[in-house]
């Protein structure tokens, strides 16, 4: 029985990964003749949809609201270009012929702000210092396709993840200018997407982050990505970035701030939305909202981006292996890979971070000891010393934290 469980994940994988020929210096000849999706398309009541200015390769998983992932061996590079940067939307995007830069203002005001003041995007550049960090975003539901019970929401495979070099003015110095209240507790925003039912009473999202979050050295207001304005689906012209945290809390086309007194309350700060068990439960269970408490830092996670699953190896090769690996909060202390399914570990070499908040790179020279079918796995573990599971981590309802060791395919010939 076990055998057959074994066997029947593995063919699922298999399908899943998208298994396709590759080939590079190596000598890497194509195996597994199993064909991906359309990618950077999809049909929509016999209407085909792209996305603009992204990757042909990116795979959109709805179009009402605009979501898109990236395929592993996209992320290869050390900071993810914009094209290949992962689109998560919950509303509808302003028009881009209606944003006009020169006339952006972002407004901070709320319980706690000791005054309201506006501010114009020209401002926000002249007033205050400019700060770039590498900080990596990812999707609180990255990974919820492997959930089982299913869980509902986009199923996300791996690709709702990426790491820029965002440039900006940071979040304390222009709450600082126009002054925090001493009651203050936690930030709220609000962008100008719109709701997708066109009401514009309804906010399709406003969520935010504590005052400690809010005033952190990383935490950026944002208008560029990797020395480009911000793309159109990623929240162009204006932005939060929250490094280490659910991406939902780093708003997009962002127009107001509000300090509060009291935990934002805004559209999906409430559970069930980017909330977990506080407690374990078993799968398939009903967990009332009281029962369920809000994610914060991101846990300890990482990704293979080279070799693309499926490849074919001579036996006697080395195989480069390399990718990124983050953790939160916190920082990655050691990278492993195994080639045995999990029963033994390799160390993999592992660089330092650019900055606090940023995905570390990591790489291996892999050897095989004969001919046939292989996985490699990667664990990351932070430095707490939590290591990431081998297997999908505590169901919820939500399939949030899928932070489960990726892995991917070879075969030695």
């Amino acid at each position: 029985m076990k055998n057959k469980m074994q066997t029947n994940q593995r063919r699922q994988f298999l399908k899943n990964g998208g298994l396709t020929a590759i080939s590079f210096a190596l000598g890497i000849e194509g195996v597994f003749g199993i064909g991906l999706s359309s990618g950077n398309q999809l049909f929509y009541k016999k209407t085909m949809f792209s996305l603009p200015d992204k990757h042909p390769e990116m795979t959109i998983l709805n179009d009402r609201p605009i979501n898109a992932e990236a395929p592993a061996h996209l992320l290869d590079e050390d900071l993810t270009s914009s094209d290949r940067f992962f689109v998560r939307n919950n509303g509808i995007p302003p028009d881009k012929k209606d944003i006009d830069p020169e006339k952006w203002t972002l407004t901070i005001e709320g319980e706690s702000a000791k005054q309201t003041k506006t501010y114009t995007l020209s401002a926000l550049k002249k007033q205050f210092k400019t700060y770039t960090y590498q900080l990596t975003l990812e999707c609180g539901g990255n990974g919820r396709k492997e959930f089982n019970p299913p869980a509902k929401g986009n199923q996300w495979s791996i690709g709702a993840v990426g790491c820029a070099a965002w440039t900006g003015v940071r979040l304390k110095d222009v709450l600082e200018d126009v002054g925090i209240k001493s009651n203050a507790v936690y930030i709220g925003y609000y962008g100008k997407d719109t709701h997708l039912s066109g009401d514009p009473k309804k906010s399709p999202i406003s969520r935010g982050v504590p005052m400690t979050k809010a005033l952190e050295e990383e935490s950026l207001i944002a208008w560029s990505m990797n020395g480009e304005p911000l793309p159109y689906l990623n929240g162009y012209p204006l932005r939060l970035v929250f490094g280490g945290w659910p991406a939902s809390c780093s708003g997009k086309w962002l127009s107001k701030i509000v300090i509060r007194n009291k935990v934002h309350d805004g559209t999906k700060m409430k559970a069930p939305s980017y909330s977990v068990p506080c407690k374990p439960v078993p799968p398939g269970s009903k967990v009332a909202n009281e029962d369920m408490c809000t994610i914060e830092s991101m846990p300890v996670k990482s990704l293979i981006t080279f070799p693309k699953t499926g490849a074919t190896i001579k036996l006697g090769q080395v195989l480069p292996v390399r990718g990124h690996a983050w953790a939160g909060d916190l920082s990655v202390s050691k990278m492993e890979y195994s080639i045995d399914f999990g029963a033994t570990w390799k160390t993999c070499e592992l660089g330092t971070p650019a900055n606090r908040l940023a995905w570390q790179a990591f790489a291996a020279k892999v050897q095989f000891p004969q001919k046939g079918y292989f996985e490699i796995w990667a664990k990351a573990t932070d430095n707490k010393g939590i290591a990431q599971p081998m297997v999908l981590p505590g169901w919820n309802p939500k399939g949030y934290l899928n932070n489960a060791c990726h892995r991917i395919a070879i075969k030695v010939v």
